[in-house]
């Protein structure tokens, strides 16, 4: 008997009338024969206005108690779709990170995932029942309850199906995955496939349908996740291994943007490696994810480097640098950046990807502040107010 793990994002249980229908698709899916356990994320806006709620305490909420808080909108959610299922005459479980043993590590608020104690799911599944789990949180080793940041609902789910060797289905608000935002091109095409290295780049790069470190965990365990939208028939996206992928000819498989970074430009500091790296390692010390890097030539033994952070960890980055203000040293910021990028694994074989885009980019007069590459990814940093027009430009001439 196959187990499935199925995930139901926020929007998908955002009301009663909602839950009971997610209730009903999983009921479907027992009465073909299938274990399921049902990673559920917190009803509709709930985190959100559980943040609201803490800050109209304090502007500064206690790390640890904002994620017992936070977690219990999951709580509830769980309980709710138990409660859906028993009404349809099946059997059903919620239960907590902390009563599945979800071990975390790290920090409060973006803490990882070490280890699932898969002993009472299992239990649960052989006597008849449905899990449900809640999803986006776990217990430290202090018994602390912590949260997994963005897309953690999406790791539990993978994380679960991992230790029960079993399949991985999202469910949201959408029906699969595009080679373009919808929302900011019309004509977006829907992928019926995209290989694993893919959809960790298009996640880590600004796609909002799938969070990275749940991709980056399907693809080291070999779980093929599928992605669609919640009760309904369409036809979603499977995300699997290159080698099962019917690999189209055209280069580039699909674009990503984020407004929701911040360039930060350390100007005439001195040429030294040693200088340089301790700054990257008290950044890297406070958890400040850096994505781009650039550094100049060295001009009298002095040099600019810049890079890109997450614009939420802005004040924490400047304090930091506060010590190499000095001596000439100068900071300079720049908000109006979108992060633009073009992933494909046919890159990897086809030469010019490169040059059209710039060739695109000059005859429209699209300024390129940064830009970075891979075997199968280029990003660059444009000015906010060109990328739409580079959304179009791009997608039509790679036809995505």
């Amino acid at each position: 008997m196959a187990v499935i793990v199925q995930k139901y994002g926020g929007s998908s249980v955002g009301t009663p009338e909602k839950i009971k229908s997610v209730a009903k698709s999983v009921v479907n899916r027992v009465k073909k024969g299938n274990k399921l356990v049902v990673v559920v994320s917190a009803m509709g806006d709930t985190t959100d206005n559980l943040i609201a709620l803490a800050k109209k305490i304090t502007d500064n909420p206690d790390k640890r108690e904002l994620d017992a808080l936070l977690s219990t909108g999951e709580m509830r959610s769980c309980a709710l779709l138990a409660m859906a299922i028993k009404d349809l005459g099946y059997d059903a479980v919620s239960y907590t990170a902390y009563q599945i043993s979800i071990k975390t590590s790290g920090q409060y608020g973006k803490s990882l995932i070490d280890d699932i104690d898969e002993a009472k799911i299992k239990k649960a599944l052989n006597g008849g029942k449905i899990v449900i789990a809640a999803g986006f949180q776990g217990v430290n080793t202090e018994g602390d309850v912590t949260t997994l940041g963005r897309g953690g609902s999406d790791t539990t789910a993978v994380a679960i199906a991992v230790k029960l060797r079993g399949t991985c289905e999202i469910y949201t608000d959408v029906d699969g995955i595009y080679s373009v935002d919808p929302r900011e091109y019309k004509n977006a095409k829907k992928l019926r496939e995209i290989d694993y290295e893919e959809m960790l780049e298009l996640s880590s790069l600004g796609a909002q349908v799938m969070h990275s470190r749940s991709i980056e965990l399907a693809q080291k365990y070999n779980i093929p996740v599928y992605v669609g939208l919640s009760n309904s028939n369409i036809r979603g996206t499977v995300i699997k291994g290159v080698d099962d992928v019917n690999l189209e000819s055209k280069p580039v498989t699909g674009l990503a943007t984020s407004d929701d970074d911040v360039a930060v430009t350390v100007r005439d500091i001195d040429y030294d490696i040693n200088i340089i790296a301790n700054l990257f390692e008290k950044v890297a010390d406070r958890k400040i994810n850096v994505d781009m890097i650039s550094q100049t030539a060295p001009i009298g033994n002095k040099v600019n480097v810049s890079f890109t952070i997450p614009k939420v960890d802005l004040k924490e980055c400047l304090d930091i640098l506060k010590p190499y203000s000095k001596g000439g040293v100068q900071i300079d910021i720049d908000e109006n950046i979108t992060k633009f990028s073009i992933v494909g694994i046919g890159m990897k074989t086809t030469s010019g990807v490169v040059a059209k885009m710039f060739k695109l980019f000059r005859q429209n007069n699209i300024s390129v502040k940064m830009i970075t590459t891979s075997e199968i990814r280029v990003t660059c940093a444009i000015n906010q107010e060109d990328k739409i027009k580079t959304i179009n430009l791009i997608a039509k001439e790679f036809n995505l």
